[in-house]
């Protein structure tokens, strides 16, 4: 039987500011509150109304009146109201379903932020109880338990209710971990050592050369692996890791996959979190994918397959309940591109052979173009020069042998970190943010088409840089990078914290962005699948990490690809339905065949 259709009306309160937009705009053009009926209640003057969903028609006229884009009325597609877990009030975020946890079993999951993924993972931490919508009312245990009856959901919220189960989360923001602990890396490691695996877990997550360090002057990476390892060296019955992939190269996002595997087989429940399409299938068992509206509403999918379930977010289709969550495919190619000649024209820069040094590390920079309406991508492993070569192009930093000259370039920079993008004036407004980057950008039709509204940064105005979630500042930082008038656009990490929905739809805005614009853009990432996407060239980063990195030429994408991977001694294989690349288990028999002909990634035509 076919679910019935419903809708529900979301108000976002931090919008709303009803002195501002004629006292309730919303109330007065609704037809149906002026025909007499009230859809749309105040209860406190001044404050955000309460809209009764029983009675809204859906006609819209509300959403069109509000100034401030606080309203929004949602057609659901699949959901029926008895699949309603949690809803956090009155015309707020609707959850349907949950993820189902399964001992030794890692369980992804897989959508795009503000889709209801942390607040499951709240509910299965105990954090949050399940309301099934009845705010004024919620249930007790043993209610939850009785409507979970008869799956596996029924055992764990039974233990979870008698205190039986003990759930650690490893949190996805890792950059404000100096900021909550202090001290040396072996010192917060012992401290949290309650399983005795210290030495263990420095040795699988590579930690020795950073033991000695104070927390506050780890890198990204560094601070990823230190999060990961207490997770680690916890006792716990269930483990959560929100983006355990986050500013980790993918030797080392490798090295966690496997980490996060030992706890299941261990017999601990394992949840992940993970926008790395590749990373995720690698660690994962089953998948269940959300989808819906962000800010309004999320439905959980049942479980796949790593493989079913990843192709069918690719394909955005959810088969199960006949629902397209996503108006067009992803699609890959199997095929390396090999550099073209490109007339001497379209040559924007041409740097030199550079050395830099910073300490005890030495960068080493071959010679290289770059030419317009191109995007390279520029890959290596962490703590390889990569940051360092990126600021020299800037002009940031000046080479120590080699003479380079940005003065007749106009150059637009957007940092590896946020903090760096925010400064100390975190309480700035996002639409302010985008005037100081230019003041013209934000009237500007072209702009508005091609970066503001599809990166959804007109949704976000009004909010402070400080009230935004990591992903959605992200795209502020991306959006006010593109808003300055520049030749050559810089991006280090701009997928950091971004979603796997949205990693794709950045990667075709830039790409526009390089072709309509008629500029070069240069950007830095680990997401392996995300740069292949996006780049016509690479420029492939080797050497020894901390000690000394050497920064190719621009390549080719097969010869750069292949280059890349070697160094890292990693192959991919192809999705036969999808041509997705899929990470080979090392040593595998494809592992070996695809090493022996030298086709790390693309399939051999």
């Amino acid at each position: 039987m076919r679910n019935e259709e419903r809708r529900i009306v979301v108000l976002e309160k931090e919008k709303c500011k009803p002195e501002k937009c004629g006292w309730y705009a919303c109330r007065n053009a609704c037809p149906v509150q002026r025909a007499g009926k009230k859809v749309i209640e105040i209860v406190e003057e001044g404050k955000p109304p309460i809209i009764n969903e029983e009675l809204c028609i859906g006609c819209g006229i509300c959403v069109q009146a509000c100034n401030f884009k606080a309203l929004h009325v949602v057609h659901l597609p699949a959901p029926r109201m008895a699949d309603l877990v949690f809803r956090y009030g009155p015309n707020a975020f609707a959850l349907y379903r949950l993820p189902i946890p399964v001992e030794r079993t890692v369980v992804g999951i897989l959508g795009q932020n503000a889709i209801g993924k942390s607040t499951s993972l709240k509910i299965l931490a105990g954090i949050l109880r399940p309301n099934f919508g009845r705010m004024d009312n919620p249930p007790v245990w043993d209610e939850i338990i009785a409507y979970f009856r008869g799956s596996s959901l029924q055992v764990y919220f039974k233990r979870l209710s008698e205190g039986k189960l003990r759930v650690i989360y490893k949190p996805q923001y890792v950059d404000v971990i100096p900021k909550k602990v202090s001290g040396i890396v072996s010192e917060v490691l012992r401290k949290y050592d309650e399983r005795g695996l210290y030495h263990e877990v420095i040795d699988k997550l590579g930690m020795k050369k950073f033991l000695d360090t104070n927390v506050k002057h780890l890198s990204g990476g560094e601070l990823q692996k230190l999060a990961c390892a207490v997770a680690y060296l916890r006792d716990a019955d269930v483990y959560m890791f929100d983006e355990p992939s986050s500013y980790l190269d993918v030797a080392e996002r490798l090295r966690v996959a496997k980490l996060i595997r030992d706890l299941a087989e261990q017999g601990k429940y394992v949840l992940v979190a993970e926008h790395d399409l590749a990373i995720l299938d690698y660690l994962s068992d089953v998948i269940h994918i959300y989808y819906g509206e962000a800010g309004a509403y999320g439905i959980v999918s049942p479980p796949y397959s790593a493989r079913e379930g990843i192709n069918a977010f690719l394909e955005g289709y959810e088969k199960t309940e006949n629902v397209r969550f996503r108006e067009y495919v992803i699609k890959f190619s199997a095929i390396g591109v090999e550099m073209a000649e490109t007339p001497e024209e379209l040559v924007l820069v041409k740097y030199p052979q550079m050395k830099k040094r910073l300490g005890k590390f030495c960068l080493n920079v071959n010679a290289g173009e770059l030419y317009l309406r191109r995007v390279y991508g520029v890959v290596g492993p962490n703590a390889i020069g990569k940051t360092t070569f990126v600021k020299l192009l800037a002009g940031i930093l000046k080479p120590d042998e080699g003479k380079y000259e940005t003065a007749a370039l106009k150059i637009s920079y957007k940092p590896q970190y946020l903090g760096e993008f925010v400064g100390e004036l975190d309480w700035v407004r996002v639409i302010d943010k985008l005037k100081e980057a230019n003041p013209l950008a934000i009237r500007d039709r072209w702009y508005q088409t091609y970066v503001i509204k599809p990166l959804g940064i007109d949704k976000l105005f009004d909010y402070e840089l400080r009230e935004l979630s990591g992903g959605n500042l992200q795209k502020v930082a991306i959006a006010c990078c593109l808003a300055r008038q520049a030749h050559l656009y810089l991006l280090d990490e701009p997928t950091a914290y971004i979603d796997a929905e949205d990693r794709w739809r950045l990667a075709k805005i830039l790409r526009t962005f390089a072709e309509k614009s008629g500029s070069t853009l240069l950007v830095v990432d680990h997401d392996v699948m995300f740069i292949d996407y996006i780049s016509d060239f690479l420029i492939v980063f080797e050497g020894e990490p901390e000690i000394e990195g050497y920064a190719s030429k621009p390549l080719g994408k097969r010869e750069g690809m292949n280059r890349f991977l070697k160094f890292l001694g990693i192959t991919f294989r192809r999705d036969k339905d999808t041509l997705r690349p899929r990470i080979n288990k090392p040593g595998s028999r494809l592992d070996r065949i695809q090493k022996q002909k030298g086709e790390y990634y693309y399939i051999g035509v």
